[in-house]
């Protein structure tokens, strides 16, 4: 039987549509989060989805945050169709249940707006920036890297999150400048931290 990709979820009381996912208030300081099968190519929406995208996104999702939580505590509360997490009377009423598969129960939190990115390699934008400049993310690398080569050691390269458009490169002063040398600094840790543990998992 043909599935078909859930491009727009529909739902009441929603919170935040993003290029993704949904966000709906679930009250009691919990969301719903679903990761619709809408595809977002260079920060534009495209107007067909895959079926069941948002299903292994979730998935993916809930197993990094789980064997990630020893290192920094995260919003996962459960996956939306795990047993009685979405009560039927919530201010978003009963969910579909092809919508509760691809969403995860989250406790609300504050979001802090840097977009926390970790290089390892020398690829992408990283790439072009090193072949014209001779950097990475304003710092001096040495010469003759090759493309995709690893870094001796990962590269913290935030960008801004923003609402539309693109993301933008953002320097670790500028970070500093929007939410204090305290945070910035475990943004920093933490996603190295991050990067470490999942590429070494990865590995083995």
């Amino acid at each position: 039987m043909k599935t078909e990709a859930i491009i727009n979820t529909n739902l009441p009381n929603l919170l935040y549509k993003g290029k993704v996912r949904d966000t709906y208030d679930l009250g009691e300081g919990r969301l719903l989060m679903v990761a619709s099968d809408r595809i977002s190519a260079f920060d534009v929406v495209l107007p067909t989805g895959i079926p069941r995208k948002g299903l292994v996104l979730s998935r993916m999702a809930a197993f990094w945050f789980g064997i990630t939580d020893h290192l920094i505590a995260n919003h996962l509360i459960a996956l939306g169709d795990q047993s009685d997490v979405v009560p039927v009377d919530s201010p978003v009423g009963p969910v579909p249940s092809d919508i509760l598969r691809q969403s995860m129960v989250v406790k609300r939190a504050e979001r802090v707006d840097i977009e926390c990115i970790v290089r390892g390699y020398l690829a992408g934008s990283a790439w072009s920036e090193y072949q014209k400049e001779g950097t990475v993310f304003g710092r001096k690398m040495g010469e003759g890297l090759l493309e995709g080569q690893m870094f001796e050691e990962p590269i913290f390269t935030p960008t801004t999150k923003a609402e539309e458009g693109h993301d933008e490169n953002i320097s670790i002063e500028k970070v500093e400048d929007l939410i204090g040398v305290e945070v910035a600094r475990q943004l920093e840790e933490k996603s190295i931290a991050v990067y470490n543990f999942a590429r070494d998992y990865a590995r083995e």
